[in-house]
């Protein structure tokens, strides 16, 4: 069973890091082996827990991450341990592309039409922000790994549930803003999707244009609205 369908592979075997939440309701983050890889998955084997099927885990290689749905899974035995295949969520950047063939290499102008139908272009930049839980009022200060006017995605081992509504408390420029916002994904040992539900859409395409400022290369023949 291939963890990427059809898609050419390269027999690699990379060292990366994995984490996320096992069968045991336990966090865990180590050091495995990924091979057979390619421009959306690989399989990835020596992990210490139990993992089953959907299970969302982060991957770094080198100093960049991604998120991947496990699609397979193997009990490899004492050496290789939990084997898994996995794939990369939909809108995640290939971590190990520099490790590629050029000929496995992903299309660049592909995924910026990928990343252009969304309304608001996600920024991979570390943006530092506030949450509150407005039933418990305690402050989470964290730092999003990706985010848009539209919401964000924060690195998280125990993830609020889906649906908690938030407070969230954040800085552009010298300006503050403080939206509502809600839950919308759960990865448990890994993060949370996060809506910006209280920030107009005026407002949204400001914000959006001040991220675009920042991290100005992934904007580049971004039209709005695609």
């Amino acid at each position: 069973m291939s963890a990427q369908g059809a898609a050419p592979r390269a027999t690699l075997d990379l060292k990366v890091r994995v984490w996320g939440m096992g069968s045991n309701n336990q966090p865990f983050f180590q050091n495995a082996n990924a091979q057979n890889i390619s421009a959306t998955g690989a399989c990835i084997y020596g992990i210490e827990p139990e993992l089953k099927v959907g299970d969302v885990i982060g991957v770094q290689y080198e100093g960049k991450k991604a998120r991947c749905k496990v699609v397979w899974v193997v009990d490899a035995g004492a050496l290789k341990k939990t084997q898994v295949g996995v794939q990369l969520i939909a809108d995640q950047d290939c971590p190990w592309t520099s490790a590629l063939p050029h000929d496995l290499k992903p299309d660049e102008r592909t995924q910026v039409r990928h990343d252009n139908r969304r309304k608001f272009v996600r920024h991979r930049i570390s943006f530092p922000l506030e949450l509150k839980d407005e039933r418990v009022n305690t402050p989470l200060r964290v730092n999003a790994t990706d985010i848009s006017g539209n919401g964000c995605y924060v690195e998280t081992v125990m993830p609020l549930p889906i649906g908690t509504a938030l407070r969230v408390d954040l800085w552009m420029g010298e300006e503050r803003l403080t939206p509502t916002a809600i839950v919308r994904t759960r990865d448990p040992g890994v993060g949370m999707g996060i809506e910006f539900t209280g920030l107009p859409e005026d407002m949204k395409k400001v914000f959006q244009a001040h991220l675009d400022k920042l991290d100005p290369g992934i904007a580049i023949g971004h039209k709005e609205g695609q």
